[in-house]
């Protein structure tokens, strides 16, 4: 009975044990694995290297290289590397060098020799059942056991949570998402520190005015610390931005974070409903272009959607401010949080290029997939032409849509500032425009460094929003 329970016991950790290999195997994974489970992977290395001194797969191993080379795979291996390599630099006309061609023929018929005979090794070990030796065999043994199941629970937690996000490719993928994310909003605040620390621009003669003394002037940027090497600035920049303080603005002294996150939620509102108008004029309009094509209908979609893509939203704001507000006085000029009135223009203007744009996606998109064979099978099975249209066709269009919607709407959450400027609305978008000819430094990394979160954080979603839409990509991830 104990015997039957050890082995069922061992068969419930064999996946957490192919984990651990598969991650150690992963370039990207290892360091963090050994380092975020240090007092787990320090006792298995301890076992691992008394069991390497005893032999068993190491010889399995040994044997199967020696039998090998003697039956004269590694002569053929070299041969046949070093005759797609001269195959390969005749191809792309480039000199012989014969010492370089030998190490890398070598190399390769080395690495492909210890692959089959770890093959052949890991064969006769399974026969003879003998465990492996190598470092991840030996934490595939201990997890087997309770006590150090539970220790390596414990002390090992946080590689425990990586290994657990690693399990589930979902998790995985959006994890990796968020971490390319921070690279980015690090080198993206780096780049723009850079160019405003090049500007020729003074942030405290633009500030305290042309009649400011030298004296002034090295006080503030004292004060600021704009007189320390660009380094160092650069450092408190990017720690800062780690930290979540993003600092104080220059003009006005008020908290950089605080102002972002008090006017986040204006913008949003605009951007969400202008996202909404254009879905529900833009879908519909684009797959009825696409089914009725080349008929009347079409071509008035389409050149409307054009005429759309070209409106300049300055002028079109303006032209409506002066149509329904001064001569026909149905709508206020400006916005005024609060009223749903005050929005309903800017978000028409601000949603006409996203409808235009995605109406045209919708109609492209949808006559790519009609002419596929799998959209003729199905009218050739006898299926309804709605049928045929809405689950099959557009399901499949929905990709380059949901790109376009999803890079669109992260721009209008990134500041339409042209829109907010022209409705006198205090977003994100006006507010990074106007301390950027100052320029306002904490202010600007702010908005450059919220732009860069909203528009990674976007993408993450489209990507996802990918997997649910097509059961291809989702294979892809779990593969992956």
């Amino acid at each position: 009975m104990k015997a039957a329970e050890k082995k069922q016991h061992a068969s419930r950790h064999e996946p957490i044990g192919r984990l651990y290999r598969k991650m150690l195997a992963t370039p990207g994974y290892r360091f963090w694995m050994l380092l975020l489970g240090a007092p787990v992977n320090l006792i298995v290395l301890v076992v691992w290297l008394i069991r390497r001194r005893s032999g068993g797969y190491a010889a399995l191993l040994a044997s199967a290289l020696e039998e090998l080379r003697e039956n004269g795979r590694e002569r053929e291996l070299k041969e046949e590397f070093a005759k797609q390599l001269t195959e390969k630099r005749r191809f792309f006309n480039q000199g012989e060098n014969a010492k370089e061609t030998e190490r890398e023929v070598d190399r390769r018929a080395e690495d492909r020799l210890r692959a089959e005979a770890e093959e052949i090794a890991a064969e006769r070990a399974r026969r003879q059942r003998i465990p492996r030796n190598d470092y991840a065999a030996a934490f595939e043994s201990l997890i087997a056991n309770p006590v150090f199941a539970i220790f390596a629970a414990v002390a090992g937690l946080p590689m425990a949570l990586l290994m657990l996000l690693y399990a589930n490719p979902y998790s995985k993928y959006i994890f990796e998402r968020l971490l390319m994310t921070l690279f980015v909003v690090v080198g993206v605040a780096a780049l723009v520190f850079t160019i405003l620390h090049l500007s020729p621009m003074n942030p405290a003669a633009n500030i305290l005015g042309e009649t400011a003394t030298e004296e002034q002037i090295a006080s503030f940027n004292h004060i600021y610390g704009l007189d320390r090497p660009y380094l160092v600035q650069l450092w408190d920049n990017i720690r800062g931005i780690l930290s979540l303080d993003l600092g104080k603005s220059f003009a006005g002294n008020e908290d950089v974070a605080s102002t972002i996150f008090r006017k986040f939620p204006v913008t949003l509102t605009l951007a969400s409903f202008s996202l909404l108008l254009a879905l529900l004029v833009a879908l519909p309009i684009g797959i009825l272009s696409a089914a009725r094509r080349g008929s009347w209908l079409d071509y008035s979609f389409m050149f409307i959607a054009l005429i759309g893509l070209s409106i300049p939203s300055f002028w079109q704001g303006l032209i409506f401010i002066l149509g329904f507000s001064i001569k026909l006085g149905w709508l206020p000029a400006t916005y005024t949080p609060g009223s749903f009135l005050s929005l309903l223009m800017p978000v028409i203007v601000l949603g006409t290029g996203l409808t235009a744009a995605v109406a045209r996606m919708t109609r492209s998109s949808t006559l790519e997939v009609m002419n596929e064979d799998y959209i003729l099978t199905a009218k050739a099975k006898g299926l309804g032409r709605r049928t045929v249209l809405m689950k099959h066709t557009v399901r499949n269009a929905l990709i380059p849509i949901v790109t376009v919607v999803g890079l669109q709407f992260g721009g209008m959450l990134g500041g339409a500032a042209i829109t907010e400027k022209v409705f006198n609305i205090s977003g994100l978008g006006s507010y990074i425009v106007d301390k950027q000819f100052v320029p306002d430094i904490p202010a600007v990394m702010g908005g450059v460094v919220y732009t860069a979160i909203v528009i990674s954080l976007v993408n993450v979603v489209i990507d996802v929003l990918y997997a649910f839409i097509d059961p291809r990509i989702r294979t892809k991830m779990k593969q992956y």
